[in-house]
């Protein structure tokens, strides 16, 4: 049974009890995330998450740690572009008092200066990393140049704006920007819905909403972006513009995103890898930010196959104004159902679900409405939708030994 509430301070409650869970789970998401670093400060949020579980409430950092765990939960918190997730997974007996630890982290941490440099050396480690994920650093070069500034900035920041930041900064961000105004709280499985309300909105009665403004964009990067690696692989990224998920076509778009990519038999893995053997992978993702979406693609090859290996996956994906098959939509359309079938029966799943819903329709979608929607995809509706929405134009980003001709490619 799915429930929702909003509290008078803007937090938002989506509930969905399981009556055959034995577990519950929860994602809380703060709106706090790497867009509002200041400029110089990249990283200011990837900072605040990590140390926002070191200490908080009457526990420090290991009495807090300890807490969870003796409580037996799997708990965990991550920071997006617009959000601080942080998400939690347990027995039913043990609900209330995992919400009241999660409730120290987001309204009480410590922020012990003493953990700061040790956290900082954490995240630098991790930039370092980089080195040995060609592909990663790939695909970051290519968001920052695609996106408009700050969407498309690494959370991570740089080995500089890290080691400025202070303790000082991290209470500034944490006080002035932590707030209920657009937080969401998301939880299924198996619980009481209303001793979740009254707990949650006890605990957060005196969590005051404030001002809350995105910062303003600004387009800052390059369409073709070349980087120098000295390995004997190429690694290819091509980015263009989607459907936002409020979008009315946005099936539409999901459903031109499987038929490239999601199986052995997609348009991509069949083409690049199967009959050519131009790659060892090549892959299309969908990926949505809010009011906007993209798509990404990636292929990994050798020096010696990446300009073939390019201009293939660039004519495949302009071969789809041409439209699908009969066949390609009855295998997508399997797929999703099977996926949205299987789906329900993660209750950690269901809460990323209710969560994404929200954020993106303010409401919450039901089983026969998805289920609905992908029954409704038919060769017609996404031909038509491809011959008026092809993809691009494109933003190519090569790591490799040397350059590749764009061509005649259609880029921004």
């Amino acid at each position: 049974m799915v429930f929702t509430h909003r509290f008078d301070n803007g937090l938002v409650l989506v509930a969905d009890v399981v009556s055959w869970a034995e577990s519950v789970s929860y994602i809380f998401s703060v709106p706090f995330g790497s867009v509002f670093d200041p400029v110089g400060s990249e990283g200011l949020a990837t900072l605040v998450c990590e140390m926002i579980s070191r200490g908080a409430g009457d526990r420090n950092s290991r009495e807090f740690l300890e807490a969870f765990e003796n409580l037996g939960c799997d708990a965990s918190e991550s920071i997006g572009l617009f959000d601080t997730n942080f998400s939690v997974s347990m027995l039913p007996e043990n609900l209330l008092a995992s919400i009241e630890l999660t409730a120290d982290q987001v309204l009480r941490p410590h922020f012990d200066a003493g953990y700061l440099e040790p956290v900082q050396q954490k995240v630098i480690q991790e930039i370092y990393s980089l080195e040995d994920e060609p592909s990663r650093q790939m695909m970051l070069e290519l968001c920052r140049n695609f996106l408009p500034d700050p969407l498309g900035r690494s959370g991570l920041g740089t080995i500089d704006t890290i080691g400025r930041v202070t303790i000082d900064d991290i209470r500034r961000a944490h006080n002035s920007l932590f707030q209920p105004q657009e937080a969401v709280f998301s939880i299924a499985g198996k619980f009481d819905f209303d001793e979740v309300l009254d707990k949650i909105g006890n605990l957060f009665a005196d969590w005051q909403p404030k001002p809350f403004t995105l910062p303003k964009e600004r387009i800052i990067g390059k369409t073709e972006i070349y980087l120098v690696g000295d390995s004997e692989q190429t690694h290819i990224g091509v980015a263009y513009p989607s459907l936002p998920p409020n979008h009315p076509d946005h099936k539409l778009a999901l459903c031109s995103v499987g038929i490239l990519s999601g199986g052995a038999s997609c348009r991509l893995f069949r083409e690049l890898r199967e009959n050519r053997g131009l790659c060892y992978s090549a892959t299309a993702t969908y990926s949505s930010l809010r009011n906007r979406a993209s798509v990404y693609c990636y292929c990994g090859t050798s020096t010696d196959k990446a300009q073939e290996a390019l201009d293939v996956l660039v004519g495949e994906l302009q071969r789809l104004q041409n439209g699908v098959g009969q066949d390609e939509i009855n295998r997508y359309k399997i797929g999703s159902r099977s996926g949205l079938i299987i789906g329900q029966e993660s209750i950690s799943g269901r809460c990323v679900d209710m969560l994404f819903d929200w954020q993106n329709l303010k409401r919450l979608q039901s089983f026969n409405e998805i289920e609905s929607s992908i029954n409704s995809l038919t060769k017609s509706n996404v031909d038509a939708f491809l011959a008026t929405n092809p993809p691009g134009p494109f933003h190519i980003a090569v790591l490799g030994s040397q350059p590749l001709k764009v061509g005649n490619f259609k880029t921004a």
